[in-house]
């Protein structure tokens, strides 16, 4: 089983970190591998990857005319894949050396359309003590809450999931009106991939605990600023995949009732029964995002 990774990449200033994330792709385990990065519209930073990976046979290259956003871009990586198997992974991500050999146990043993696995942080400026892990896919890291064991889900995170090309072929790639693309927030494109994939095979994505991919969280992205801004259009993003996706508030419906029954209420206890001023700090925090992602919700409920 031939396996085709996409790398999408914007930013010139973020080449080591992209540099990162190829070469942990070309120091896996699994052997049948090909890294297909994609150039959202910088030439500086094409030709960059073109000096010191042009030669390199795993790997593929392709600069886009102008910035088209990451599903647009994912889009062309598919199209220049040749894999079995088409994955899928952050510039600013890392996937350990053995990520694709579980991803291919998945396909064999559960007969898979589709698998991802684990997002794990790699905190590079300090783990901070008040932000609450069922918060953590505001950072792209996989929350408490989410399943802990190898299971079928709606979908993973976009840095760590992949399709075989069959899927692709059968109802088609990344909606581009969805994913970052500029001032553009609204996302969810593996979400409504997913869901397309389902409604034509029947079957969900399986998950895979054992095929971690380390996230890196920058400074900028622990500031509560920020968070509360990623919460607010994530919950508008929420919404709009409502008008996408039958059962698209179907996991996010069971997130909330494991928050609100059992994520809030233990900060709650921690905090009387050890004075614990960290558990504090987390529900208050907690409480804030949930509210932010409502608000989203309802601004684009409203608009």
């Amino acid at each position: 089983m031939d396996v085709s990774v996409v790398v999408c990449a914007y930013d010139p200033d973020q080449y080591d970190d992209l540099r990162d994330a190829i070469e942990s792709v070309l120091a896996q385990t699994y052997d049948d591998v090909e890294v297909v990065v994609v150039i959202d519209g910088s030439e500086e930073l094409y030709e960059r990857v073109q000096r010191e990976y042009g030669d390199v046979d795993e790997v593929v290259l392709h600069c886009n005319d102008s910035n088209m956003g990451l599903s647009r871009s994912r889009n062309a990586g598919i199209e220049r894949s040749s894999g079995d198997v088409v994955a899928f992974l952050d510039d600013d991500a890392v996937a350990r050396d053995d990520w694709l050999a579980e991803l291919v146990d998945t396909y064999e043993r559960r007969d898979a359309i589709a698998a991802g696995g684990r997002m794990a942080p790699r905190w590079v400026a300090g783990e901070p003590e008040w932000l609450p892990p069922e918060f953590y896919w505001l950072v792209g890291v996989t929350h408490r809450g989410f399943p802990e064991d190898e299971r079928e889900v709606r979908n993973t995170f976009g840095s760590n999931i992949s399709f075989k090309r069959e899927v692709f072929e059968e109802v088609g790639d990344f909606d581009p009106n969805l994913g970052r693309h500029g001032d553009r927030q609204i996302q969810g494109e593996e979400t409504e991939l997913s869901a397309r994939m389902y409604a034509a095979f029947g079957e969900r994505v399986w998950y895979n605990p054992d095929a971690v991919v380390e996230h890196k969280v920058f400074e900028y992205r622990t500031d509560p600023r920020w968070l509360l801004e990623r919460a607010f259009w994530q919950g508008y993003s929420k919404r709009v995949l409502e008008e996408l996706i039958d059962d698209a508030g179907g996991e996010e419906g069971a997130f909330l009732s494991y928050l609100l029954f059992e994520g809030l209420p233990g900060y709650a206890i921690e905090t009387v029964r050890d004075r614990s001023v960290a558990s504090a700090k987390k529900g208050l925090f907690a409480t804030v995002l949930t509210a932010a992602v409502g608000l989203g919700f309802l601004y684009a409920l409203v608009t």
